[in-house]
């Protein structure tokens, strides 16, 4: 079973939610890193792990000619009708479907580390890439600096089974120098590399629940324990994030870092 059957079918299991109210969300985010990677008309752009579309949206209103992949064929499907004349392909990202040397730029947006083969999905990046073009791979943050991970999630993260004896550690891309090593492994040259914060806003505590519930993890947790048990972590973490109005204003931290094809 691959990546795409694996994950695709978690992440596309609430399109609605992810692609109306999450996705917008990350709109300031996907800005950040086509900007640090100079996305203008012209450049041929892939996104790797494109989700509803929102990264290449993005894309497009710089000039951009833009294509994507995604797992989930439910978001691929959101995808398509919102970008007609993309290319948006589903399937792995460790055997991408698209000829060598076809991008200027690829990015991935909180997808590489979801791969079952991280160097694999590197590689592959790198392969599409024309010379000199440039990945960038943007990760959440530390822990420490992110409500979302450190505060909000870890009550479910909690609720799932612990991984089998012998698993490996997870990785720590928000360490800095831990994408650059990978990249260079896999035949990259980390170039340029820096860390942000985004506030992710929702108009209330049902809202958040809705665009947060719509990560693949979370379905996870939800299949594993029931939806009413992981519903009620949420919400009970989500108390002090809550405002005078209602409104739930989440704080976070991005690293990002790019490399080139030599």
């Amino acid at each position: 079973m691959g990546t795409a059957q694996v994950q695709g079918e978690l992440w596309g299991a609430k399109p609605d939610d992810w692609a109306d109210i999450q996705e917008p969300s990350w709109r300031p985010v996907y800005e950040r890193l086509l900007a640090e990677l100079k996305v203008q008309p012209g450049t041929k752009l892939l996104d790797i792990g494109c989700g509803a579309g929102g990264a290449l949206l993005a894309a497009r209103e710089r000039g951009a000619e833009i294509a994507g992949l995604d797992a989930a064929e439910t978001l691929v499907a959101i995808a398509r009708r919102r970008l007609k004349d993309a290319r948006i392909e589903h399937g792995e990202m460790e055997e991408l479907p698209f000829a060598d040397a076809s991008f200027d730029a690829v990015t991935s947006f909180n997808a590489f580390q979801f791969a079952g083969s991280v160097m694999g999905a590197l590689k592959q990046a790198r392969r599409v890439l024309k010379l000199n073009g440039k990945l960038g791979m943007l990760v959440w943050g530390r822990r420490e600096d992110c409500d979302l991970m450190g505060a909000i999630l870890p009550p479910v993260m909690a609720i799932l089974p612990a991984p089998p004896p012998g698993a490996s550690a997870p990785i720590p891309y928000a360490e800095p120098g831990m994408i650059e090593s990978l990249m260079e492994k896999a035949g990259l040259a980390p170039e340029a590399n820096g860390e942000f914060d985004c506030a992710f806003s929702y108009p209330d505590s049902e809202i958040a629940w809705r665009a947060i519930s719509s990560a693949g993890v979370m379905v996870r947790a939800a299949r594993f324990a029931g939806e009413d048990t992981v519903r009620e972590a949420i919400f009970g973490t989500l108390k002090p994030f809550v405002g005078a109005d209602g409104t739930v204003i989440i704080r976070n931290r991005f690293r990002w870092v790019i490399a080139e094809r030599a």
